[in-house]
């Protein structure tokens, strides 16, 4: 019988011959994203090896010499890494295979032994958990420099009065730096839920491979200790079913960041608009037009509502990826990668551009003085009449009632009057700053450790891999 020839392309691969639609199909953007994770595979790849070269068996999964001539290779390519000289290819697939493909192209079979004892399910884990261990320290320092912005805003503008709003309707008399400090302590509360993720994240999956373990006698403790995490994750089909919720919590995280951000930026639009004229913001964090030269337009702080709707929209496409899931891992999993990283990037940027755009109002004291009419008053009159012996409720009534009666206090003074904790004149920017000092001390211990574990491991100075 003839045999009809297939029209059907196919490539090969490391891991078998494939069509190349469905090539091209479950690559996706992988090959792009993995860039991020280029240098996290290696590192992961250093601690596999290490307890490889360990393992009691006979004969040797890996000679020590062996070990080291892999780890060598391993700081050469991370040094390509850095460099931009590192591609991964459509039949590489992703980071993980074109890391394999570069060690045995230069090892030989010491190159086909370092996947031993290990899935892709486990290497990406481990990747995007020591990245996320990266990032989450990045994100934490750059919230603490913008909170930090915001208190030295609110310490050189303390006292000027600032009209307070509800509904957006004047309310209350204010302060410039009740404003600013109150955003600078919001950031604070966002910086104990990106620990809780950071909490969440240091945990090492290495060693579940395809989330059933394997029948070897590897050290998980071992390759936990060389990568700087806390502990394993004990169970090893939870560390595979782990891959997407421990994506979903750092979203969700970052999420309350751009959330708080996103107020600021809105407060900043309104209050720098002509018809408010509060603050004025650096020119050279606003565009122009194309037709019209006069104009300065808050870009940034629109981009910064915008981007607060992305991450949201990242976060709960983990959460509904991950839903109803069966056990084990799935190719679902892929499109959370993307997520992560993109989110990380939006909010680190976002994040900078704020604390530059905080450094860089002038405040317009005339104007916000100005803002300050009879009624912003009313509450303070009402509360006078209570001083003088009056419930509350008629004060209240009677203020309501004889609206006329109120003059413009002097908004200085109405400043100075609230002295209880946390208002206008009980502010304690020194509480904040020492907040923002421990959670920054922290970070930077947090720091040293895990570059000091990498460090070791690498052989080289961490951080000055060439």
């Amino acid at each position: 019988m003839k045999k009809v020839k297939s029209n059907v392309k196919t490539a090969r691969t490391i891991t078998g011959t494939v069509n190349r639609d469905v090539l091209e199909y479950t690559v996706g953007n992988d090959p792009e994203w993995d860039l991020h994770l280029a240098e996290w595979d290696c590192i992961g790849t250093a601690a596999h090896v290490t307890m490889l070269a360990a393992m009691p068996v006979n004969p040797p999964v890996m000679q020590p010499a062996e070990c080291a001539a892999v780890i060598k290779e391993l700081a050469a390519i991370i040094a390509r890494i850095r460099q931009g000289r590192f591609s991964i290819s459509r039949a590489d697939q992703d980071v993980h295979m074109a890391v394999e493909r570069m060690l045995t192209d230069r090892l030989g079979d010491t190159g086909r032994r370092v996947h031993t004892g290990r899935s892709r399910n486990d290497q990406v884990a481990v990747d995007l958990r020591l990245y996320s261990k990266n990032e989450l320290l990045n994100t934490l320092d750059e919230t603490l420099a913008l909170a930090r912005a915001l208190c030295r805003f609110a310490r050189k503008h303390k006292n000027v009065p600032m009209v307070g709003r509800t509904h957006l309707q004047p309310a209350m008399p204010s302060s410039v730096g009740l404003w600013a400090s109150g955003y600078a302590e919001g950031l604070l509360d966002d910086i104990v839920t990106l620990e809780a993720a950071y909490t969440v994240n240091d945990r090492n999956p290495l060693g579940s491979a395809a989330g059933y373990g394997v029948p070897l006698p590897i050290d998980r403790r071992l390759t936990t200790r060389l990568l700087g995490f806390r502990e394993p994750v004990h169970n090893v089909f939870y560390a595979s079913c782990a891959r997407g919720k421990v994506e979903g919590i750092i979203l969700c995280a970052l999420q309350q960041i751009m959330l708080e951000l996103s107020r600021i930026a809105e407060d900043l639009i309104i209050f720098s608009m002509p018809e408010f004229g509060y603050f004025s913001l650096p020119k050279e964090f606003c565009t122009g037009s194309s037709i019209m030269p006069q104009k300065y337009n808050p870009d940034v702080l629109e981009l910064v509502r915008g981007r607060t709707a992305r991450i949201m929209g990242l976060a709960q496409g983990v959460l509904i990826t991950r839903k109803a899931l069966p056990g084990g891992y799935n190719r679902d999993l892929q499109e959370t990668k993307g997520a992560l990283i993109e989110g990380f990037n939006c909010v680190r940027g976002s994040l900078r551009m704020l604390a530059g755009i905080i450094d860089g109002i002038v405040v317009n004291r005339e104007a916000l003085l100005g803002a300050f009419s009879p009624g912003v008053f009313a509450t303070d009159y009402a509360l006078e009449l209570v001083a003088a012996g009056r419930p509350f409720r008629a004060a209240y009534n009677h203020v309501r009632e004889h609206l006329d009666e109120l003059g413009c206090a002097d908004p200085f003074k109405a400043v100075s009057r609230k002295t209880h904790l946390g208002a206008t004149a009980g502010l304690d920017l020194k509480l904040l700053m020492s907040s923002i000092s421990r959670h920054a001390a922290s970070s930077k211990s947090r720091r040293r450790k895990f570059y000091g574990c990498l460090s070791k491991l690498v052989g080289v100075n961490y951080q000055e891999v060439k």
